[in-house]
């Protein structure tokens, strides 16, 4: 009798399948992150306009208006501060606009006069021409144009409360005179110049914070290190701190209350003096500078 062939019996084991796999992590993950964003947005529509300005201040410039406002949020009034900066510096630029427009011969000189606004602050740029505008040529002596811009831009910034830097540029042209004295001693003097001037025309001894010579290494038109643009003297009107404001409130309560056109308190006169000394004769040999 011929025997049966054994049955086998082959059993397969095999995942869940269907509907007991795990796509349904991924949407409930989208759910979770979808109910997240809602629940943020209804917790800071019951915020403060301080905190909703904070909150919009550091996914608008997350590593400049979130530095300034994260850091004073929780005391209060932060975020209400870093806004005001702003206001604030477009209406000194206004009122400084408004300033020069009056200085005589101001046609000729107003395309040599840059004021913009940078994440520094406010920077105002005397730009020299081929034969020197505000400075005599290869001189750090201002000219009488120079003089009398620099005088009307202290009576505005001596009543702010802001620190002010001063900067002087030359182009990449070698001063031609030699020896000792090259373009960095050129920019440092000039920015000096600028100091001192503006330091008896309504500046406060103590708002000038810096004086800093570059000789051609920031150069207005790198593509050009050799046009006279490039020479310049800038004043930088900075940025307030915090820790600055919360000083400023501390000595005049009426900021808060007014903010976006501070004053700074000091007993000196804003009003512009007349310099004393008219400008000083050049060589005949000095560089176009």
């Amino acid at each position: 009798m011929q025997k049966k062939a054994p049955i086998i019996v082959i059993k397969k084991k095999g995942g869940h399948g269907g509907h007991h796999g795990g796509a349904w992590k991924v949407a409930y993950a989208d759910f979770v992150t979808a109910m997240m964003a809602l629940f943020i947005v209804l917790w800071l529509l019951n915020q403060t306009p301080k905190i909703q300005q904070a909150v919009g201040g550091y996914f608008r410039d997350p590593l400049g208006t979130a530095e300034r406002v994260g850091k004073d949020v929780i005391g209060g009034g932060g975020a209400n501060k870093a806004v005001i900066e702003q206001t604030s510096m477009e209406k000194v630029k206004s009122d400084l606009e408004k300033a020069i427009s009056r200085i005589p011969h101001f046609e000729k000189l107003k395309d040599h006069i840059l004021i913009s606004i940078t994440p520094e602050g406010l920077r105002i740029d005397m730009i020299e021409g081929e034969k020197g505008t505000f400075f005599e040529s290869g001189s750090p002596h201002l000219s009488d144009d120079g003089k009398e811009l620099l005088v009307a831009l202290a009576g505005e910034l001596g009543t702010l409360p802001n620190k002010i830097s001063v900067e002087g540029h030359t182009d990449a042209r070698p001063y031609a005179r030699g020896g000792n004295y090259g373009n960095w001693e050129l920019s440092s003097d000039r920015a000096n110049s600028a100091r001192r001037l503006i330091q008896q025309s309504g500046i406060r001894e103590d708002q000038v914070t810096q004086v800093r010579g570059f000789a051609d290494q920031m150069l207005l038109k790198p593509d050009a290190p050799s046009d006279a643009s490039n020479r310049r003297i800038s004043l930088i009107v900075q940025n307030l701190t915090p820790a600055d404001l919360e000083k400023l409130e501390q000595v005049n309560p009426s900021i808060q209350a007014n903010p976006t056109n501070p004053k700074a308190p000091s007993s000196r006169s804003a009003q512009p003096s007349t310099p004393a000394a008219g400008p000083s004769s050049r060589t005949s040999d000095a560089p176009q500078q």
